[in-house]
């Protein structure tokens, strides 16, 4: 029996926790894209697995409701793969460790795949289910939401009737989302000069940040790692001589970086060196103590690396680091609380003598997010690096008149007695995409109480996913026309 069996919805739930079970990263949806196209099958429901691994499903109205005009549910299949340093999980392998904290969902050690997952596991749930009312459905599942919504991109909007769509990869119960970012992946890559090492060998690590959502958790101002590191490193060059053997941080562009590491290699003399780690170390964490609490800057002996960078690629790191911005850029002045552009410094890695800093860029603006691309080209280049700009996708703009938006509203109070918050996400989703793809789209986002997504502290509310997906039920009964 699995963690779910005994709580309710039990069909979202089990599919919910098959989908745990199959590894489906960003990238590597090849399997659940599989499962999701056999399922349809032997329900023997209309399915289309596209060149990219979409997946559309179509399921007919139930009976009164079979010349009631389609509705879409969309989701994405892929997740964000982060685990803990110390955790012993294979992604793209091994299965995921579901374990229930009260009414709180946890993978162990890892992320929970929640994002975006529910929206699977509820789709399937209703295309499985006999005794629902609904109106016909077209169920739209896509792939490397995550990577810059790539899945979206290649929708052929001609397979679609609806022109109703309702997304489910919102993170919050009792708020529909009506408008989101546009976003883009950046790359700086530099070229590294290296030399014979000498001098002595250390290595500083950054530990116990928070990390999260680069869109949503964005405001929170947590600490990035990479750019902590790089902070720390500058200070310590006041005072002591050294070159760069080897830097890294983070693994996801979208997931603030949580940990990160440089091996240096000292030329002055090492004494007082720790002391003066352990000052810069409380420098950086009065800063953040109120939302890194645990943060800490790490210093121990390190072997002797085969090579080091040189002292100029040393100094260019160094400035990049602390120069190409990173977090805030600009809030909205039309929505309080909403930020509109930032930028997210979330991987540093080497690959084939160069360096790459990876970005995620977001902003409702769409001139603002291009003015932000072209200040970190500058940059990149002013250095002599290469600067690449991928999967670039557009906002999604408020629609001043929404008779979806309306219903759902209409809905929501009836039920509840108050009415739902109406919000903008600093997020990325895919409805800017996919209006583009399928033309005349009335879209709305909504999703049950997430927590701490792209983050091995992922968890899932039990108690929000049976409300939302009650309420999803009652809105398909509704659409009967």
């Amino acid at each position: 029996m699995g963690v779910l069996s005994n709580h309710e919805p039990k069909n979202v739930l089990k599919f919910f926790e098959e989908l745990c079970q199959i590894p489906h990263g960003s990238g590597n949806e090849k399997a659940v894209s599989d499962y999701l196209k056999a399922f349809a099958l032997e329900r023997g429901l209309s399915v289309v697995q596209d060149e990219v691994l979409n997946i559309l499903i179509k399921k007919p109205g139930t009976p009164g409701y079979e010349s009631s005009p389609p509705v879409i549910l969309q989701g994405h299949m892929d997740m964000v793969e982060e685990k803990n340093a110390d955790t012993d999980h294979v992604f793209g392998q091994d299965p995921l460790k579901l374990r229930l904290l009260g009414d709180d969902l946890y993978a162990t050690g890892t992320t929970l795949g929640a994002d975006n997952g529910i929206a699977v596991a509820y789709a399937l749930a209703i295309l499985d289910a006999q005794d629902l009312a609904h109106p016909p459905l077209e169920v739209l599942i896509t792939v490397e939401e995550e990577t810059g919504m790539l899945g979206a991109s290649s929708v052929d909007g001609r397979l679609f009737a609806g022109k109703r769509l309702v997304n489910i990869d919102s993170e919050e119960e009792g708020a529909f989302l009506v408008s989101c970012a546009g976003g883009a992946r950046q790359t700086v890559k530099l070229p590294l000069t290296r030399q014979t090492p000498s001098g002595e060998a250390f290595e500083l690590k950054v530990r116990g940040l928070k990390g999260g959502h680069s869109g949503m958790d964005i405001i929170k101002e947590r600490g990035n790692s990479i750019v902590l590191l790089g902070r720390a490193l500058m200070l310590l060059r006041r005072n002591f001589d050294f070159t760069l053997a080897s830097i890294s941080g983070g693994s996801k562009n979208n997931a603030i970086p949580r940990e990160a590491q440089a091996v240096i290699l000292l030329t002055s003399s090492a004494e007082g060196l720790a002391e003066k780690v352990n000052s810069i170390g409380k420098i950086l964490g009065r800063e953040i103590e109120t939302q890194d609490e645990n943060f800490a800057l790490n210093l121990e002996e390190a072997n002797m690396p085969d090579t080091a960078f040189d002292a100029a690629t040393t100094q260019s790191v160094l400035e990049l680091l602390n120069l190409l911005p990173n977090g805030v850029v600009s809030m909205s002045q039309d929505i309080p609380g909403l930020v509109e552009t930032s930028l997210n410094l979330g991987v540093l890695h080497e690959k084939e003598e160069i360096l790459h800093f990876d970005f995620a860029v977001r902003s409702s603006v769409g001139s603002r997010k291009e003015m932000l691309l072209d200040k970190v080209q500058i940059l990149g280049e002013k250095y002599g690096a290469e600067v690449v700009t991928t999967s670039s996708y557009p906002e999604w703009t408020y629609a001043k008149e929404s008779p979806l938006r309306e219903m759902f509203v209409k809905k929501f109070e009836e039920m509840y007695g108050h009415a739902p918050k109406i919000e903008a996400i600093h997020a990325g989703l895919e409805c800017g995409i996919l209006a583009g793809r399928i033309p005349g789209l009335d879209m709305i986002s909504l999703g049950p109480n997430l927590y701490d997504v792209h983050t091995p502290n992922e968890h899932m509310n039990l108690e929000s996913v049976r409300n939302v997906y009650g309420f999803l039920l009652e809105v398909l009964a509704s659409l009967k026309s």
